[in-house]
């Protein structure tokens, strides 16, 4: 079971310095990847009176592409997104995006995606938030078209392309792709086309009924559920250990220790937890 970190951006002083530290220290560690979250643009309360979700104007977000990029020169372990709103996003500069950092990573890139819940971003992006899981699943067939194939013909409900292709193409043929989300319709989508799902949800009855539908919903696609990877999220506090055994038993295949909203205060705060977690997991033996 592979294990990597969330990098807590929402937390942390936007800067290089920042980044550089935080991923040399974490592989020296051993953790074999880094999740990071996205979001282009955040709410503005006032100008949304009852605004209720949990980032606003004011929290900071890296672009992930851009992020990324900065980090596969300074890191060898996996870049992960966990997720990018891709149903948001155009999806031919997304592939494209996502096999740049494939290259520079060399390969070492997993895509998560999501259809996210901010009304307000999908408007500002001129993107339609109603349609937004159906777009998610079309994006899957033409993103893997775009990074195997050197031209594409591609006539779908939301994107069409004519003779066209994205060059270079990425290492991986394809990325992987991933997927979030906690509906029905969502483990419905991980089942017919995802590589692999992050859970919102802790070991126990919910998680249990959702892999059932999953697997039901692969075996209508004729796929095999044990391709699909699934990646858990655990503290990084004394019970560590005993939440990536739980996500063993439950078949996970990544885990990763989440040090936000834990009131660390700063970067060496974050780091001092990884460490602590690090050493209970026995990472480095």
């Amino acid at each position: 079971m592979q294990i990597g970190v969330i990098y807590p951006q929402t937390e942390l002083a936007p800067d290089p310095a920042t980044l550089r530290a935080y991923a040399s220290e974490v592989e020296q560690m051993g953790y074999r990847h880094i999740l990071v979250y996205d979001h282009v643009l955040g709410v503005d309360p006032i100008a949304h009176q009852g605004w209720e979700g949990p980032y606003d104007v004011d929290t900071p977000f890296h672009e992930p592409f851009v992020m990324f990029g900065f980090l596969a020169a300074l890191t060898s372990i996996e870049l992960v997104t966990g997720i990018v709103i891709s149903p948001q996003r155009q999806t031919a500069l997304l592939a494209k995006q996502a096999a740049e950092v494939d290259i520079l990573a060399e390969g070492r890139f997993r895509l998560g995606v999501g259809v996210g819940w901010n009304r307000v971003e999908y408007e500002s992006l001129g993107q339609d938030f109603a349609t937004r899981g159906r777009r998610e699943e079309e994006q899957v067939d033409l993103l893997r078209l775009l990074w195997r194939q050197r031209t594409v013909n591609f006539d779908g409900r939301f994107d069409r392309i004519r003779g066209a292709g994205i060059c270079p193409r990425p290492v991986q043929q394809p990325i992987p792709i991933w997927m979030g989300g906690s509906s029905r319709a969502a483990f419905e989508r991980v089942g017919r086309c995802a590589d692999g799902w992050f859970p919102m949800m802790a070991p126990g009855e919910r998680l249990e009924e959702a892999l059932r539908l999953i697997a039901h919903s692969a075996q209508q696609a004729d796929r095999d559920q044990a391709t699909i990877g699934m990646e858990g999220r655990i503290p990084a506090d004394a019970d560590s250990s005993r939440f990536a055994d739980k996500w063993r038993e439950a078949g996970a295949t990544h885990v990763t220790v989440d040090t936000m909203r834990a009131g660390h205060a700063d970067l060496r705060s974050h780091l001092s937890a990884l460490e602590q977690t690090a050493r209970s997991l026995e990472l480095n033996r």
